[in-house]
């Protein structure tokens, strides 16, 4: 759930790459990270103190660098319907509440912390809802993933070399080796798998290999630990299947320019966490179309992200969630991106008859 910054729109190119960070907002946005998840199987947890990644938030000194367009971006995100809240409450028909959570996919300790509401919601909830039911078994969604080659490989012989030329490869070689990673080992996956290497930042990843759950897979673990009923709107092919979806060209144009990004990363996450934990969902969607690029090819890229990764997926989810809602006593959680706006989760719950308030 993480994007910025394109410097001739923000003013922080010196804090981050001039890149249409598109694509890693794709692989926040969708909870199949199929190498953290992989990753998970393989290495083994053990207690520890999580690592804090730090960073800071790059929209404090872009206020004080350019208050114009921090006020035409705090004016979008301020009109967008249901920008301000992470945690709702569900009625209809006079059954018992149901609440829905906005989450990022992250370890962070302030990310699983929750509101206390939420906390409480959850403990007494029946059902609990999450994106895909599968990320509860690690070992299940990794076998589940690479059973999809096609998915995550390209076929014919191609690699990802093939649809750039020797300058980005130069690039994307060098980004990858920052990371230990050789572009001839991952040549043959597909951008959004690579990506998924790559697009979180050190700290996050160790929090995960050490056996840290992401929030929801916190709860989808809980869930069956408490003898709570678990629902997943999603197959993980299915949001795979979105990602793959993505027009090729640009998702390695993005992964390149994510690459480059570097340890700004953390700086990127932060920000993000900071929105999130202050209940400014509004603020993420203007922000991504700030840092789209301008030209007419990658606007249409930029485009096809936010229809298939987020709208579109928004109408299955309240469509799915709408049933097991009705029946009352759930708690449903899906990323926090997907609630506002006014093809939101929130705003498609209400046109299926159900009344959605934010809780403070």
């Amino acid at each position: 759930m993480t994007v910025l910054l394109h410097k001739t729109r923000l003013a922080l190119a010196d804090r981050a790459a001039d890149a249409g960070l598109w694509l890693l907002a794709a692989i926040n946005v969708l909870l199949a990270l199929s190498f953290l998840l992989v990753l998970a199987t393989l290495s083994p947890a053990h207690a520890q103190e999580p690592p804090a990644c730090g960073g800071e938030n790059l929209l404090v000194q872009y206020e004080k660098d350019d208050p114009a367009g921090y006020a035409k971006l705090r004016a979008e995100a301020d009109a967008l319907p249901n920008g301000r809240g992470i945690f709702w409450k569900i009625e209809k028909d006079g059954r018992p509440a149901s609440w829905l959570l906005g989450t990022m996919h992250v370890t962070d300790p302030r990310v699983l912390a929750m509101p206390e509401a939420a906390r409480t919601a959850y403990a007494a909830a029946s059902t609990v809802i999450v994106e895909s039911d599968e990320i509860a078994d690690e070992k299940k969604a990794g076998a589940t993933i690479m059973a999809r080659p096609d998915l995550t490989m390209f076929a014919d012989g191609k690699s990802i070399t093939d649809f750039i030329d020797k300058a980005e490869a130069e690039r994307l070689a060098e980004g990858l080796k920052s990371r230990g990673l050789s572009l001839a080992a991952v040549s043959r996956m597909k951008p959004w798998m690579i990506a998924s290497f790559v697009a979180l930042p050190a700290c996050e990843i160790a929090r995960k290999t050490a056996g840290a759950a992401f929030l929801d897979q916190r709860l989808a673990k809980d869930a069956l630990a408490e003898g709570k009923t678990l629902k997943g709107l999603e197959t993980l092919i299915e949001q795979i299947s979105a990602l793959d979806s993505l027009p090729v060209e640009p998702q390695i144009q993005g992964l390149v320019q994510t690459v480059e990004l570097g340890d700004k990363l953390t700086d990127v996450i932060e920000t993000m966490s900071q929105l999130y934990l202050a209940g400014d969902t509004g603020m993420i969607m203007p922000m991504m179309r700030a840092a789209a690029p301008e030209t007419t090819e990658d606007a249409k890229a930029y485009a096809d992200f936010e229809q298939r990764i987020i709208v579109d997926r928004n109408h299955v989810m309240a469509t799915r969630a709408a049933p097991i809602l009705a029946q009352g006593n759930v708690f449903m959680a899906v990323g926090a991106l997907h609630l506002a706006g006014p093809e939101g989760v929130v705003e498609l719950l209400r046109k299926e008859g159900f009344s959605v308030t934010a809780v403070k």
